[in-house]
Protein backbone atom coordinates (compact mmCIF):
# COMPACT_ATOMS: atom_id res chain seq x y z
CA UNK A 1 0.00 0.00 0.00
CA UNK A 2 2.91 2.36 0.67
CA UNK A 3 4.09 1.90 -2.92
CA UNK A 4 0.62 2.69 -4.23
CA UNK A 5 0.49 5.91 -2.21
CA UNK A 6 3.98 6.85 -3.37
CA UNK A 7 3.14 6.29 -7.05
CA UNK A 8 -0.16 8.13 -6.69
CA UNK A 9 1.58 11.16 -5.20
CA UNK A 10 4.19 11.19 -7.95
CA UNK A 11 1.67 10.87 -10.80
CA UNK A 12 -0.65 13.52 -9.35
CA UNK A 13 2.18 15.98 -8.55
CA UNK A 14 2.12 18.11 -11.77
CA UNK A 15 -1.66 18.46 -11.64
CA UNK A 16 -1.50 19.21 -7.91
CA UNK A 17 0.98 22.01 -8.62
CA UNK A 18 -1.29 23.42 -11.32
CA UNK A 19 -4.36 23.30 -9.08
CA UNK A 20 -2.40 24.96 -6.27
CA UNK A 21 -1.64 27.91 -8.54
CA UNK A 22 -5.32 28.26 -9.40
CA UNK A 23 -6.23 28.08 -5.71
CA UNK A 24 -3.91 30.81 -4.39
CA UNK A 25 -3.96 33.09 -7.44
CA UNK A 26 -5.44 36.49 -6.63
CA UNK A 27 -8.84 37.26 -8.12
CA UNK A 28 -7.49 40.62 -9.29
CA UNK A 29 -5.19 39.04 -11.85
CA UNK A 30 -7.31 35.98 -12.61
CA UNK A 31 -8.40 35.70 -16.21
CA UNK A 32 -12.19 35.79 -16.52
CA UNK A 33 -11.96 33.41 -19.47
CA UNK A 34 -10.14 30.84 -17.34
CA UNK A 35 -11.77 27.43 -17.51
CA UNK A 36 -10.51 26.22 -14.13
CA UNK A 37 -10.30 22.45 -14.47
CA UNK A 38 -9.14 22.52 -18.09
CA UNK A 39 -6.44 25.04 -17.22
CA UNK A 40 -5.22 22.77 -14.43
CA UNK A 41 -5.06 19.81 -16.78
CA UNK A 42 -3.25 21.82 -19.46
CA UNK A 43 -0.74 23.29 -17.01
CA UNK A 44 -0.20 19.88 -15.44
CA UNK A 45 0.58 18.26 -18.77
CA UNK A 46 2.81 21.19 -19.72
CA UNK A 47 4.83 20.90 -16.54
CA UNK A 48 4.92 17.10 -16.69
CA UNK A 49 6.44 16.95 -20.16
CA UNK A 50 8.29 20.27 -20.02
CA UNK A 51 6.66 21.66 -23.16
CA UNK A 52 5.85 25.27 -23.85
CA UNK A 53 7.58 28.38 -22.60
CA UNK A 54 8.80 28.12 -19.00
CA UNK A 55 7.23 30.47 -16.45
CA UNK A 56 10.61 31.56 -15.08
CA UNK A 57 14.18 30.44 -14.72
CA UNK A 58 13.46 29.97 -11.02
CA UNK A 59 10.90 27.26 -11.77
CA UNK A 60 12.20 24.05 -10.21
CA UNK A 61 12.31 20.92 -12.35
CA UNK A 62 9.48 18.58 -11.50
CA UNK A 63 11.89 15.74 -10.73
CA UNK A 64 13.19 17.73 -7.74
CA UNK A 65 9.74 17.54 -6.17
CA UNK A 66 8.97 13.89 -6.90
CA UNK A 67 10.80 12.41 -3.93
CA UNK A 68 9.46 14.91 -1.34
CA UNK A 69 5.93 14.47 -2.68
CA UNK A 70 6.24 10.68 -2.54
CA UNK A 71 7.69 10.90 0.98
CA UNK A 72 4.78 13.08 2.07
CA UNK A 73 2.25 10.62 0.67
CA UNK A 74 3.88 7.60 2.32
CA UNK A 75 4.35 9.30 5.69
CA UNK A 76 0.76 10.52 5.69
CA UNK A 77 -0.50 7.00 5.05
CA UNK A 78 1.73 5.48 7.75
CA UNK A 79 0.85 8.07 10.39
CA UNK A 80 -2.86 7.92 9.60
CA UNK A 81 -2.87 4.12 9.78
CA UNK A 82 -0.97 4.02 13.08
CA UNK A 83 -3.17 6.60 14.77
CA UNK A 84 -6.31 4.95 13.40
CA UNK A 85 -5.29 1.59 14.82
CA UNK A 86 -4.42 3.16 18.15
CA UNK A 87 -7.80 4.88 18.43
CA UNK A 88 -9.66 1.70 17.52
CA UNK A 89 -7.67 -0.33 20.07
CA UNK A 90 -8.33 2.29 22.74
CA UNK A 91 -12.05 2.30 21.92
CA UNK A 92 -12.21 -1.50 22.02
CA UNK A 93 -10.34 -1.56 25.34
CA UNK A 94 -12.68 1.04 26.82
CA UNK A 95 -15.76 -0.93 25.81
CA UNK A 96 -14.33 -4.13 27.27
CA UNK A 97 -13.44 -2.41 30.55
CA UNK A 98 -16.87 -0.80 30.76
CA UNK A 99 -18.76 -4.01 30.15
CA UNK A 100 -19.78 -2.96 26.63
CA UNK A 101 -19.77 -6.59 25.52
CA UNK A 102 -22.86 -7.32 27.67
CA UNK A 103 -25.15 -5.62 25.15
CA UNK A 104 -25.29 -6.30 21.43
CA UNK A 105 -23.64 -3.52 19.43
CA UNK A 106 -25.90 -1.48 17.20
CA UNK A 107 -25.14 -0.09 13.77
CA UNK A 108 -23.79 3.16 15.20
CA UNK A 109 -21.39 1.40 17.58
CA UNK A 110 -20.09 -0.68 14.69
CA UNK A 111 -19.18 2.12 12.28
CA UNK A 112 -18.75 5.35 14.26
CA UNK A 113 -15.44 4.36 15.94
CA UNK A 114 -13.92 3.73 12.50
CA UNK A 115 -15.06 7.15 11.27
CA UNK A 116 -13.68 8.82 14.39
CA UNK A 117 -10.39 6.93 14.12
CA UNK A 118 -10.01 7.87 10.47
CA UNK A 119 -10.65 11.55 11.20
CA UNK A 120 -8.21 11.51 14.13
CA UNK A 121 -5.53 9.79 12.07
CA UNK A 122 -5.85 12.31 9.23
CA UNK A 123 -5.72 15.21 11.70
CA UNK A 124 -2.53 14.00 13.39
CA UNK A 125 -0.88 13.28 10.04
CA UNK A 126 -1.76 16.68 8.59
CA UNK A 127 -0.49 18.52 11.69
CA UNK A 128 2.78 16.61 11.85
CA UNK A 129 3.44 16.91 8.11
CA UNK A 130 2.33 20.54 7.80
CA UNK A 131 5.95 21.85 7.67
CA UNK A 132 6.79 19.49 4.80
CA UNK A 133 3.57 20.44 3.03
CA UNK A 134 4.43 24.11 3.47
CA UNK A 135 7.78 23.54 1.79
CA UNK A 136 6.15 21.62 -1.06
CA UNK A 137 3.64 24.41 -1.62
CA UNK A 138 6.32 27.08 -1.75
CA UNK A 139 8.51 25.08 -4.10
CA UNK A 140 5.53 24.29 -6.34
CA UNK A 141 4.68 27.99 -6.67
CA UNK A 142 8.27 29.17 -7.14
CA UNK A 143 8.92 30.53 -10.61
CA UNK A 144 5.27 30.35 -11.73
CA UNK A 145 4.74 34.13 -11.62
CA UNK A 146 1.83 33.66 -9.27
CA UNK A 147 0.25 36.76 -7.71
CA UNK A 148 -1.35 36.24 -4.30
CA UNK A 149 -3.44 38.45 -2.02
CA UNK A 150 -1.61 40.09 0.86
CA UNK A 151 -2.73 38.72 4.22
CA UNK A 152 -0.95 41.39 6.30
CA UNK A 153 -4.01 43.62 6.30
CA UNK A 154 -1.89 46.71 5.65
CA UNK A 155 -3.10 49.82 4.03
CA UNK A 156 -4.56 50.87 0.72
CA UNK A 157 -7.95 51.60 -0.75
CA UNK A 158 -8.13 48.15 -2.29
CA UNK A 159 -6.73 44.71 -1.57
CA UNK A 160 -2.96 44.42 -1.96
CA UNK A 161 -1.34 41.70 -4.02
CA UNK A 162 2.14 40.26 -3.76
CA UNK A 163 4.22 38.26 -6.23
CA UNK A 164 5.73 34.94 -5.19
CA UNK A 165 9.45 35.76 -5.38
CA UNK A 166 11.30 32.88 -3.77
CA UNK A 167 14.65 31.39 -4.72
CA UNK A 168 14.86 28.07 -2.92
CA UNK A 169 17.21 25.42 -4.24
CA UNK A 170 15.25 22.45 -2.89
CA UNK A 171 13.28 21.11 0.05
CA UNK A 172 16.14 21.25 2.55
CA UNK A 173 17.05 24.80 1.53
CA UNK A 174 13.40 25.82 1.83
CA UNK A 175 13.03 24.33 5.32
CA UNK A 176 16.25 25.95 6.53
CA UNK A 177 15.31 29.31 5.03
CA UNK A 178 11.86 29.29 6.62
CA UNK A 179 13.32 28.43 10.02
CA UNK A 180 16.01 31.10 9.71
CA UNK A 181 13.79 33.94 8.47
CA UNK A 182 10.39 33.20 10.00
CA UNK A 183 11.17 30.95 12.95
CA UNK A 184 9.34 27.71 13.82
CA UNK A 185 5.97 29.48 13.47
CA UNK A 186 6.69 29.96 9.77
CA UNK A 187 6.18 26.26 9.14
CA UNK A 188 2.59 26.54 10.35
CA UNK A 189 1.47 29.65 8.48
CA UNK A 190 -2.04 28.97 7.25
CA UNK A 191 -2.71 26.25 9.81
CA UNK A 192 -5.90 28.09 10.76
CA UNK A 193 -7.55 26.81 7.59
CA UNK A 194 -6.63 23.26 8.60
CA UNK A 195 -8.08 23.82 12.06
CA UNK A 196 -11.30 25.17 10.58
CA UNK A 197 -11.50 22.18 8.23
CA UNK A 198 -11.26 19.61 11.00
CA UNK A 199 -13.49 21.62 13.33
CA UNK A 200 -16.17 21.48 10.65
CA UNK A 201 -15.58 17.77 10.13
CA UNK A 202 -15.83 17.15 13.87
CA UNK A 203 -19.05 19.14 14.10
CA UNK A 204 -20.58 17.25 11.18
CA UNK A 205 -19.45 13.94 12.63
CA UNK A 206 -20.89 14.75 16.04
CA UNK A 207 -24.16 15.99 14.55
CA UNK A 208 -24.49 12.92 12.36
CA UNK A 209 -23.85 10.66 15.35
CA UNK A 210 -26.49 12.41 17.46
CA UNK A 211 -29.02 12.26 14.62
CA UNK A 212 -28.38 8.59 13.94
CA UNK A 213 -28.65 7.83 17.64
CA UNK A 214 -32.08 9.46 17.75
CA UNK A 215 -33.22 7.63 14.63
CA UNK A 216 -32.02 4.30 16.00
CA UNK A 217 -33.80 4.88 19.31
CA UNK A 218 -37.03 5.80 17.55
CA UNK A 219 -36.71 2.78 15.28
CA UNK A 220 -36.16 0.52 18.28
CA UNK A 221 -39.24 1.89 20.01
CA UNK A 222 -41.31 1.50 16.86
CA UNK A 223 -40.18 -2.10 16.43
CA UNK A 224 -41.03 -2.87 20.02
Amino acid sequence: MERVNMLTAMVALPFYCASLIETVQSEIVRDEASSGLLDCLREGVTRLFGVGAPHSLRLLPLRWLLLPAALHGVLRYVITSCVQRGVLCAAAGGEAAGGGAQRPPDLLDSYFPELLAGCAGALVADVLLFPLETALHRLSLQGTRTIIDSTDGSGGNGPLVLPVNTQYDGVSDCLLAVRRREGPAGFYRGVGALAAQYALQGALLGGARALLRVLLLEGGRGGA
